[in-house]
């Protein structure tokens, strides 16, 4: 159950750094929208964070949880900010993807 709770985490990560590129895009009443949209996100994500270190190693869920960060954001970087596809950024993000599920696969728990 931690793990589920640790993915759903990450995703909830996506989720509050795409609200702050969508509110970068905007301004008024709807970057203040993407803005609330980031404080809740940031708040679910914290607590599911917290709910699975409780039962995995810290230093396995933390970095777990930025890795599912960082490559679904990249992700969303590239499908919705039209950022680039390089080579070497799909390269990273698989080195990336890759020691996401060694973390997974060694851990004790």
């Amino acid at each position: 159950m931690a793990w589920i709770l640790l993915i759903i985490g990450g995703l909830f990560e996506v989720g509050f750094a795409t609200c702050l590129g969508k509110a970068k895009e905007t301004t008024g009443m709807t970057a203040h929208a993407w803005l609330v949209g980031f404080l809740a996100c940031l708040a679910i994500s914290m607590l599911l964070l917290y709910k699975a270190s409780q039962s995995l190693p810290i230093g396995t869920a933390y970095a777990v949880w930025t890795g599912i960060g960082a490559v679904g954001t990249v992700l969303v970087g590239i499908l919705l900010f039209r950022e680039p596809a390089e080579f070497w950024r799909i390269f990273f993000i698989t080195t990336l993807i890759a020691s996401i599920v060694g973390l997974k696969i060694v851990s004790t728990h």
